[in-house]
C-alpha cells in the first residue's frame, strides 16, 4: 500500500487548521474519504491500514486536529450545510454530543452499530469506538514506591506539606485548551468528593496546567513534572511501553473511562463511511484497536497492576445528553474561570 505523508508543524498553522495530514491507500484510488480526528495519525494509522487492506481502490486523507479546532471546524461547517469530512472521531465526546444536537450528523444503522449499549450511542448518530481510562503518570526513577498514588486521597496526602517535593511538579491538562482535559475535569466535578480539594492542593503546591498528552507525558520522562494527572491512558501506555521509567496508575477510587466518539457530519452517511464504523466495531476492529491501545484491558502490562482499579470502580463516561450541560455556555464560562483562577496561583 503506497502511503503519502505530509506532517505539518502544529505551530506553523492557524489555530482552527490541523496538525497533522497523511494519506493512506493508493495514490491512484477512485474513492476517498476525509477522516478528521483528535487521534494520534500513528496510534491509529495500522487500524486504518488494516481496513484499506480489505477495501481496495478505497483510500482515506487523515486530518489529525486539536478537538476544540475540531469541534468548531465542524460547528461551522455544519452552519453552512457544506461538511468537508466523512468521518469525525474525537475524544471531546461532550463537543461530539453537541454536533449531534445540534443536528450535525447523520444517521446510520447496522448490526455493529445497533448492538452497542445504550451507553455507547445516541439517536443512532454517535457511537463510541474505544475504551481509554484517565490515569496518574509518575516518573518510576524520581518517585518512591511507597510514595506513587494509589487514589486521588493520596496524591492530596503527597502535596499536603508545605515543603512537599512535589509542589510545582505535577501536571494535568490545561482546560481552556483542550476539550479532552475540560471533559475530564468536568466528569471529576461530578463524580468525587475529592474535586474541590484537589483544586486547593492543586492551587496551594503551584500544580502545573499545560497543553497536550505527549508534551505532559514527555515532561514527566525528562523529570520536570514527578506525576501528571487525570492523563489519557492510550498514549500514556503506548509510550510507557517504549520507556520503562514511566509508570502508570488507574486510580483504585474510581477511574474515568472514555470511549472516542465518532460521528458523520452532514446529512448522509457515505457506504464507504459506514463501512469503517462498522469494521471499527466488528471483532477484527476491536483486536486492532485493543493491539493499538485504543481499548486497554485491565490486564496491560504497562499499568501498574497493583494500583491497578477493580471493575467496580471504573465510571464510563456515557454517550448521552447529560454531556450536553458541560456545553452550556454559562457552566463552562463558570468552571473554567474557577480553573484559571486555580492555577494562577
Amino acid at each position: 500500500m503506497i502511503r503519502l505523508t505530509l506532517l505539518l508543524l502544529c505551530l506553523a498553522l492557524p489555530a482552527h487548521a490541523q496538525e497533522v495530514v497523511r494519506a493512506f491507500g493508493p495514490e491512484n484510488a477512485l474513492t476517498r474519504l476525509v477522516l478528521r480526528t483528535t487521534t494520534d495519525v500513528d496510534i491509529l494509522a495500522p487500524t486504518v491500514e488494516e481496513f484499506l487492506a480489505a477495501h481496495p481502490g478505497l483510500a482515506i486523507v487523515y486530518e489529525q486536529w486539536g478537538s476544540n479546532a475540531l469541534y468548531q471546524r465542524s460547528s461551522d461547517e455544519c452552519a453552512t450545510g457544506e461538511s468537508g469530512a466523512d468521518i469525525v472521531i474525537s475524544s471531546a465526546v461532550h463537543q461530539m454530543i453537541r454536533l449531534v444536537n445540534d443536528r450535525c450528523a447523520a444517521s446510520w444503522q447496522s448490526s455493529f452499530s445497533t448492538g452497542l449499549p445504550d451507553t455507547l450511542r445516541w439517536r443512532d448518530e454517535i457511537w463510541g469506538v474505544t475504551r481509554e481510562p484517565a490515569v496518574m503518570v509518575y516518573n518510576r526513577s524520581l518517585v518512591p514506591p511507597d510514595q506513587v498514588p494509589r487514589t486521588r486521597f493520596d496524591l492530596l496526602d503527597l502535596l499536603r506539606p508545605e515543603d512537599s517535593r512535589y509542589a510545582g511538579r505535577i501536571a494535568t491538562y490545561e482546560i481552556s485548551q483542550s476539550g479532552l482535559g475540560y471533559l475530564f475535569a468536568y466528569m471529576d466535578s461530578q463524580e468525587a468528593t475529592t474535586f474541590g480539594a484537589l483544586m486547593e492542593a492543586f492551587a496551594r503546591s503551584g500544580a502545573v496546567a499545560t497543553c497536550c498528552s505527549a508534551e505532559i507525558i514527555d515532561g514527566v520522562q525528562r523529570g520536570d513534572y514527578l506525576i501528571a494527572y487525570n492523563i489519557l491512558g492510550s498514549y500514556a501506555v503506548t509510550e510507557a511501553l517504549r520507556d520503562p521509567t514511566l509508570g502508570i496508575v488507574a486510580p483504585r477510587d474510581y477511574t474515568l473511562v472514555l470511549s472516542r466518539a465518532l460521528i458523520f457530519p452532514g446529512s448522509r452517511v457515505r457506504p464507504e463511511a459506514g463501512a469503517f464504523l462498522d469494521f471499527l466495531l466488528s471483532p477484527a476492529g476491536q483486536l486492532s484497536l485493543a493491539a493499538n491501545n485504543l481499548a486497554i484491558s485491565a490486564d496491560n502490562p504497562a499499568i501498574n497492576t497493583e494500583a491497578d482499579a477493580p471493575d467496580s470502580a471504573r465510571r464510563l463516561i456515557p454517550l448521552a445528553p447529560a454531556l450536553l450541560v458541560a456545553m452550556d455556555r454559562a457552566t463552562s464560562e463558570r468552571f473554567l474561570s474557577d480553573w484559571r483562577k486555580t492555577f494562577a496561583q
